[in-house]
């Protein structure tokens, strides 16, 4: 599994990993059933404190997207199916994101589509 943290963002790294990680899941990258490494493995790795994991991970159990039992880790959940609402909020979302990314870059709009149409072809 490949995160990274931005130590120079003003993102917290805590907020880094759970966006990294809930992006892999609901995208499918990281399957139902998925064993995510220790918190201290994890943290370890990034060279963070083993609060910043342990709290990325609590945030993904919040949200459902894992499930965490002594012992036994830290795997992704079942998958729930989504609607139609919920599927446009996440689409617009990622637009927007990838939108700002975009217009930072200065880009065009047609440079923009090409990159979407290419990577929805991938």
């Amino acid at each position: 599994m490949i995160v990274e943290v931005d130590t120079a963002s003003p993102v917290p790294a805590y907020e880094q990993i759970r966006a990294h990680l809930a992006t892999m899941i609901e995208t499918g990258v990281l399957a139902s059933g998925t064993r995510l490494p220790p918190v201290r493995q994890l943290a370890a790795d990034l060279g963070l404190a083993v609060n910043t994991a342990a709290r990325a991970y609590q945030e993904l159990e919040r949200a459902g997207l894992v499930t965490s039992r002594v012992r036994h880790g830290t795997v992704v959940a079942p998958r729930k199916p989504i609607g139609q609402p919920e599927i446009r909020r996440r689409l617009a979302g990622a637009a927007d994101s990838f939108a700002a990314i975009a217009g930072r870059l200065g880009v065009t709009p047609d440079e923009a589509l090409d990159a979407v149409r290419e990577a929805l072809r991938r």
